[in-house]
């Protein structure tokens, strides 16, 4: 019987469901499947980061409160990098679209800081969150070609969320 290592099997393109039930970090990775959109997985993962953030902080606001957010986020980045990490070397694919996790935790830090906000206010994070996520801009596009592995794919979405808040902050002080 010959055992293929993950690196000689051909990357995975096209994830399905079965792929990340298969594995605990590929469900987190994944975002619990809203990466597994066929139309643009990041845009559905931050939606899903939005959802979750409002419901979770609704649902049990004595728990989901600022400082324990924080803490959630803090272990979310970490638990993150091993999982992003993972499902990348199981696909064969560093950063794949699929893996959403670092726009989740990413969007959750930009929710953290700027809540309690209206709705507009909350639908311009997530287009200025999904603006820096995207284009790159210097020095996000920096760090997404810079760092690897779990790390590099969660860090340049921490930077993105850096920006998204620095653009509320200028804002605010004009």
């Amino acid at each position: 019987m010959t055992i293929s290592s993950p690196a000689a099997r051909p990357p995975i393109h096209k994830p399905n469901s079965s792929f990340m039930l298969a594995h605990p970090a590929h469900l987190l990775a994944q975002g619990f499947g809203s990466g597994l959109s066929p139309v643009m997985p990041g845009t559905m993962g931050t939606l899903f980061a939005w959802l979750s953030f409002a419901v979770l902080s609704t649902r049990w606001p004595e728990f989901f409160t600022p400082l324990n957010w924080a803490i959630v986020i803090a272990a979310s980045f970490v638990v993150g990098i091993w999982a992003c990490d993972r499902t990348g070397r199981d696909m064969g694919i560093t950063d794949h679209g699929s893996m959403v996790w670092d726009e989740i935790v990413a969007f959750w830090l930009v929710l953290l800081f700027i809540t309690p906000a209206d709705t507009t206010t909350q639908i311009w994070a997530f287009l200025w969150f999904r603006f820096f996520d995207m284009v790159k801009p210097p020095p996000i596009g920096y760090f997404d070609r810079r760092f690897k592995g779990g790390f590099g794919v969660m860090w340049d979405d921490i930077v993105a969320a850096f920006f998204t808040l620095l653009v509320f902050a200028i804002w605010h002080s004009l």
